[in-house]
């Protein structure tokens, strides 16, 4: 018998095809092969939101081949990913080669290793009509936003705009933080800090003023300070009392999408977009060596934290062999999915958790490798025993004043001999280790000193603080972070400065107008019940058909107010001042955005037409002509630092010029990082160099 397979990938197709055998012909359909038209919203809202489906252009040979191969099989079972977007890849398929979708045709793999290919296909079953259902629902629902409003943008914006049910909270989210960060009051605020050194020691500890009279201290001017800096040069200082105790540390989960998206972000400094093309080829199938292709992680589109028995016994007998009997926990960890969370899949971990990074880093690109590690160092980690550390919390009072200072030793590593979580938020860090104190020990003083700080405004949204942010209020899906954040960038409505997300003024205005005309698009509450609505209809418990209906019986009614409010009305989107003089007119010149990026434009256009590329200066000497060394980029978006007058000057280079200057012979220094990291001149025959210190970060 000869039977079929349809995967969506030639990778994943390839690795499938090596676990089934020559019995079976293994196809990648490429993704979608249908979609709804480009040029026309393609749903016939009149008609219960049918959709007007079309095979995609380009993909006509494809077609004839899928259908030919299908003619010549006697089996053919649907392969594309478990997820509800592969449901709905798979119901295409099958009315495109006009298969019974009440036939258990469909088979899913949660992991492309020998047993999970084995598994997926001993349970095929019948196409999940609930799981298309959703997929079309949230299709036709976001072609619904982004036809009807997109135009109404062009109209009263400028063309080439679009809005979506996702993007556009995004956008609002950093909007808003820019937002809160201009309304911000920066207030002066003063610490008074102390080293204290015990009796017959010459090794000095650090403290911290914490209250007077039992009221803790709020200093706000450096006169409050001094004062009681002066207060406090007349008071003997003592232990009051000294609190010892073992805290616990308990490791992560393992991955879901979103976090995965942030420990990427946080850790390796990939955007989302890097983080799931990686994934999606470590799901896939890698050639490693020794063992041909294989999956290494399993599916990684999920936010459950469900592991299966098969891996923890597998995870535990790799941490008794690898770290002893006292790594494992006392019982198993069970990891509880958020609300909400669909657990048709488990959480984001190796296939074969024996297999370590190092085993396969030869197999693998940079990326792969790098993803690969930090997915079996969670995944491990999350199956190990608590960190224990032996806390000291200490009082000290000098008159009327209490001191505090505290500071820890690890008892027992655990888990983070491994692996430690990394957040956005800088967490308030205790000291290290303190002396052997007792209550009533008298101390010495070696200086007060008084501190000078300023509060600090919200910080800008990173990728991963912004992933964090629309998944906690149920804004979109794990499939949905990674092109959202690509979306917006692209469409000039947010753009990076170094890992944080700025608005633009683009980005800014049509905040504004979808605020004043679509509330209900950008609010982050309507937008997370729509999305509870659609995971209704994919658990069977709601009709799509009703779904929609009820979404654009009000979506309808908005859109008509709007034209009516916005009538006869076009908004300009402001222009960006900088410092640079128009050499022609004396004007302050202005940032444009064109087809190739930004670019310096003369505001008087179109008396004066002037334009010149933007240019990033970093402050460095050329060291060969002695021109100015800007910052630029190469065609695939790498950032490198040439001399202004290149080409005609040939210096270039990939290490960051510093403000330092070299003290042999007052060049400029540049910073190579990396393993073999230095701190050097790049004058010819000078030849300075040095280690780089940790003053230098």
């Amino acid at each position: 018998m000869s039977k079929l397979v349809i995967v969506e990938s030639p990778a994943k197709a390839k690795t499938i095809q090596k676990y089934l055998g020559k019995d079976y012909n293994v196809i990648a359909s490429m993704g979608h092969i249908r979609d709804l038209p480009k040029s026309t919203i393609g749903v016939d809202i009149e008609n219960h939101f049918k959709p007007k489906y079309i095979n995609i252009k380009g993909k006509e040979a494809l077609i004839k081949e899928l259908k030919s191969a299908a003619k010549k099989s006697d089996t053919i079972y649907l392969a594309t990913d478990p997820d509800r977007e592969g449901e709905a890849i798979s119901w295409h398929l099958a009315n495109l080669l006009s298969l019974d979708t009440q036939e258990p045709n469909r088979v899913t793999f949660n992991e492309i290793t020998k047993t999970g290919v084995k598994s997926g296909m001993e349970h095929p079953r019948q196409i999940d009509q609930n799981l298309v259902d959703a997929q079309q629902a949230r299709r036709i629902l976001d072609r619904i936003v982004g036809y009807k409003i997109s135009p109404f943008l062009w109209k009263k914006v400028k063309s080439g705009l679009s809005a979506g049910r996702v993007q556009s909270v995004a956008v609002r989210l950093i909007v808003d933080r820019e937002e809160e960060i201009r309304a911000f009051k920066v207030e002066e605020y003063w610490s008074i800090d102390a080293k204290l050194l015990p009796k017959g020691s010459r090794k000095a500890f650090d403290s911290k003023l914490h209250s007077y009279q039992g009221k803790k201290v709020d200093i706000k001017t450096e006169e409050q300070a001094k004062g009681i800096v002066g207060d406090l040069s007349a008071c003997d200082f003592a232990v009051e009392s000294v609190k010892k105790g073992v805290r616990k540390k308990s490791p992560a989960p393992p991955f879901t999408t979103s976090t995965l998206q942030q420990d990427a972000s946080r850790k390796l400094g990939f955007q989302a977009r890097r983080t799931m093309k990686a994934a999606q080829e470590l799901y896939e199938g890698v050639e490693v060596e020794g063992q041909g292709a294989i999956g290494l992680i399993t599916y990684m589109r999920t936010d459950s934290l469900r592991v299966s028995q098969e891996a923890q016994d597998a995870a535990e007998a790799f941490i008794r062999g690898r770290y002893g009997e006292n790594y494992l926990p006392g019982s198993r960890r069970v990891y509880k999915s958020k609300k909400g969370a669909q657990d048709g899949h488990e959480a984001i971990r190796p296939s074969v958790p024996s297999i370590t990074p190092e085993q396969v880093k030869s197999s693998l690109t940079g990326d792969q490798y790098k993803l690969y590690k930090l997915v079996w160092e969670r995944f491990i980690a999350s199956q190990m025993a608590t960190c224990l550390l032996d806390t000291v919390s200490v009082d000290i009072s000098a008159g009327d004043y209490l001191f505090k200072s505290s500071g820890y030793t690890v008892k027992f590593a655990g888990y983070t001999v491994l692996y430690e979580e990394s957040r956005d938020e800088e967490e308030e860090k205790s000291g290290g280790m303190l002396p052997e104190l007792k209550a009533h020990d008298p101390l010495g003083v070696k200086e007060i000193t008084p501190n000078q700080h300023f509060t600090q405004p919200p910080a800008r949204f990173t990728e991963a603080s912004l992933i964090k942010t629309l998944e906690e209020n149920g804004i979109g899906r794990p499939s949905t972070y990674a092109p959202t954040i690509t979306t917006i960038l692209s469409r000039n409505y947010v753009e990076r400065e170094q890992k944080s997300l700025r608005p633009t003024a683009l980005g800014e205005i049509i905040t504004k107008v979808m605020c004043e005309q679509f509330e209900d698009i950008v609010d982050a509450d309507f937008t997370a019940k729509m999305e509870q609505q659609l995971d209704d209809v994919e658990e069977g418990k709601t009709d799509w058909v009703n779904t929609l209906e009820k979404f654009y019986g009000g979506f309808s009614k908005t859109l008509e107010r709007a034209e009516k409010n916005m009538d006869g009305t076009r908004i300009k989107v402001p222009d960006e001042e900088t410092d640079v003089v128009c050499e022609k007119c004396g004007r302050k010149m202005v940032i444009k955005t064109g087809r190739f990026g930004k670019f310096l434009a003369c505001p008087g256009y179109p008396e004066c037409k002037n334009t010149k590329k933007i240019v990033k200066e970093t402050g460095g000497v050329c060291p060969l002509c002695g021109g100015r060394v800007l910052e630029k980029k190469s065609k695939n978006g790498k950032v490198y630092f040439g001399c202004e007058h290149n080409p005609k000057c040939g210096f270039m280079t990939w290490d960051t010029p510093l403000t330092e200057t070299c003290p042999k012979c007052g060049s400029t220094l540049y910073r190579k990082k990396g393993k073999a990291g230095k701190i050097y001149c790049q004058k010819p025959e000078c030849g300075y160099e040095r280690e780089v210190k940790k003053s230098d970060d």
